[in-house]
Formats: structure tokens, sequence, C-alpha cells
């Protein structure tokens, strides 16, 4: 199984390219920070190189910009190449299928009734940096499970 869900901001403002045969495309970046942050050190986060074809292209050319939060649901896919000096390289991207808002309209007001404060995924999710070994219990044997 092959499937990739990220969810980072966009590193540039995606341009769309037309191939010979009139496909729309796009290549981007996502800097997606890692849920683990060492104590004591700065939040890592990797950039991640992506590709939408067709439709998906066009609508996140159109409606997407640099730092934008954006959510990518796709598929890993490796290619092999040989530079200009003549060395093998080979890349990994991932395969945009389905993207996604991930965040609520800059400058929008909000919605009569609802909380001017959305949560975010970022804010929603567990601080898992937080625990140490001594916050967990080890639970020798299957008698002892809670459930």
């Amino acid at each position: 199984m092959n499937v990739v869900c990220l969810l980072g901001r966009l590193t540039a403002t995606p341009e769309q390219k037309t191939t010979q045969n009139g496909v729309s495309v796009t290549s981007f970046s996502v800097a997606v920070d890692r849920a683990y942050q060492p104590k004591g050190a700065e939040r890592q986060t990797d950039f991640i190189n992506c590709v939408a074809w067709r439709g998906t292209a066009e609508f996140i050319c159109r409606y997407f910009q640099k730092g934008q939060r954006i959510a990518l649901q796709g598929s890993l896919q490796s290619r092999s190449y040989t530079d200009k000096n003549g060395n093998n390289r080979t890349i990994f991207e991932v395969v945009v299928d389905n993207a996604f808002f991930a965040e609520s309209k800059s400058g929008s007001a909000p919605a009569p009734g609802t909380d001017s404060q959305i949560p975010t995924y970022n804010e929603a999710a567990p601080a898992f940096s937080t625990a140490t070994a001594t916050d967990f219990e080890e639970i020798v044997g299957a008698d002892d499970l809670p459930f």
C-alpha cells in the first residue's frame, strides 16, 4: 500500500505548466513539521517535493499561494535520471491525488454563531515531546490489561 498524507505550508506559490499534450502539471514543495521535538531543541521541518496533474494541478495553482497551509493525499514515487555530470540520481516525490484547504481564509469574518478561533490540526494534536519514560507503566502479562 502506497499512501501519503501531508499537512504543511507551501514554500512557493505553485505555477501551472502544460505538457506538449496539453496536460496541466505543477511541481511544488511543502514544509512539514516533524511531530517529535527533542527537549531543548527547535522543531525540525522536512521539505517534501510534490507534483500534481490535471484538475488537481489547476485547483492548487488557482487557490493556493506561498506560506498557505495545505493538506495533501497521494502516493510516493521515485524517478531515476542521469545529471549533466553523468551521475545517476534518484529523487522521491509525492504524486498528489487530492488537495484540501487546511486553514480558514485570511481576513475573512467568521460565520455568525461560530467561534472566531477555529482550531487547526497542529493546535489539536497532542504534545508528544512532553512524555518521559516515567510517564508510562509497563504491563507484564495479558491479565494486567485494563480491558
